[in-house]
């Protein structure tokens, strides 16, 4: 049955991914860090969940069609863009206005320099990204979908993929100890599965993959290339800010829930199976 069909695909994804995610993870454990190397071990294990994806795809449909590869309409790409630096802008905004967390004033870059980061910027982060999103949201989140419907798709693939942050966080140096490692990871948890309502629903309403690669690219380019540099220890900031701060895990279960109520505007044909699949 199709049904079943869907779900071997996925676990085929999951399985590869795992395996293949497995040997980066202890070259960067057992080989000094994230950004040792050049921080191609990253690279490799960034690309994982799509290698997995593409191999997967071939098995079960021997072609790598329906995987979002269209553009779709511009005007989600400009909102995949725009998102991360609207959150991040309001969580460090804050921070900065409260005193919670300085700004160095003497790093802030000219607007020739930003206007090279926002656009160049992005592109190099996309290489990056399209890796993760291949998987997550080309493969994972449109067959989930289509078992599950969007809000568990959404929680489901938000579970999967801050697992498979974790090692980095627990063995690694992705946190590089600033808070403790439960706060860390409970911050992360709870603003990867929010943001990722925002990247199945991105996904499923405009059928491409590309609005994810941008929502991707720009959240790792902003907010780990500027506001992150940007930012002074003030006491409390780390606690605060980054991935690993309470201000973007707010940040993440708020658009949780927005997106969410935006539910009803997905196509019904993206979330799920038809007669005929689920037959």
């Amino acid at each position: 049955m199709a049904t079943q069909r869907i779900r071997n695909e996925i676990f085929t994804f999951l399985g590869l991914t795992l395996v293949l995610s497995a040997i980066f993870y202890t070259l960067i454990i057992t080989g000094g860090g994230l950004e040792a190397n050049g921080g191609i071990f990253v690279l490799g294990l960034m690309w994982s969940p799509g290698l997995s994806a593409l191999i997967a795809r071939l098995i079960f449909h021997h072609n790598l069609k329906g995987m979002g590869w269209k553009a779709g309409k511009p005007r989600y790409l400009l909102m995949a863009y725009g998102l991360p630096i609207l959150y991040a802008g309001v969580v460090y905004g804050l921070v900065w206005w409260s005193g919670l967390g300085g700004i160095r004033t003497e790093i802030l870059p000219s607007p020739v320099y930003l206007l090279v980061f926002a656009t160049l910027g992005v592109v190099q982060s996309a290489l990056s990204a399209l890796g993760e999103e291949i998987g997550w949201r080309g493969l994972l989140v449109p067959q989930l979908a289509r078992l599950l419907g969007y809000p568990r798709t959404a929680l489901v693939s938000g579970v999967i993929w801050a697992l498979w942050h974790t090692p980095l966080i627990v063995f690694a140096d992705y946190n590089s100890g600033a808070t403790p490692t439960w706060y860390a990871l409970l911050c992360f948890w709870i603003m990867v599965m929010g943001i990722s309502f925002v990247f199945a629903w991105l996904v499923l309403r405009s059928g491409s993959l590309w609005p994810a690669v941008i929502l991707h690219a720009a959240h790792n380019l902003f907010i780990q290339g500027l506001f992150d540099p940007l930012t002074t220890n003030t006491g409390p900031t780390a606690y605060l800010t980054g991935e690993f701060g309470i201000g973007l895990a707010i940040a993440g279960a708020l658009l949780a829930l927005i997106f969410w109520r935006l539910s009803d505007r997905l196509p019904q044909a993206a979330v799920q199976a038809t007669p005929a699949e689920a037959g």
